[in-house]
């Protein structure tokens, strides 16, 4: 399995931002969305702000897999569904390190149990990015 380099793990968990597209069963990317991304070790994690409601979230469970963009760095990945309170315990620290000063609009439901759900771990995949 294809792991993060450092400079990855830094420049991804410097954006304040990621993009993301779910790939479709044709190999084709749907429309990307603007999500938050955080580092919780040496893994990147992303939630569903809308729970499994959301749109984005659907379709990466459905396809398994998709491509990121987030500070400068451009990745195919796959959607890892993490079912791991410790985890989820440590991505709910990173989300308030880095996404606090939202505490009263976005924050809250982001380290809420719909959102928390939804937790994917960003996995690169092999030979198919460029950073």
């Amino acid at each position: 399995m294809a792991q993060w380099t450092t400079q990855e793990l830094a420049r991804i968990d410097a954006a304040e931002e990621l993009e993301l597209g779910a790939r479709r069963p044709d190999g084709t990317l749907g429309k990307r969305v603007t999500i938050w991304v955080v580092r919780h070790g040496d893994d990147l994690y992303v939630r569903s702000w809308r729970g499994h409601g959301g749109r984005w979230f659907r379709a990466a469970q459905s396809g398994g897999e998709g491509h990121i963009s987030a500070g400068g760095v451009e990745k195919d990945v796959e959607f890892v569904d993490v079912d791991d309170d410790s985890v989820n315990q440590g991505v709910d620290a990173a989300y308030r390190t880095k996404y606090g000063r939202y505490a009263d609009s976005y924050l809250t439901p982001m380290v809420s149990e719909p959102a928390r759900s939804t937790t994917f771990k960003l996995v690169p995949r092999d030979g198919r990015s460029g950073s």
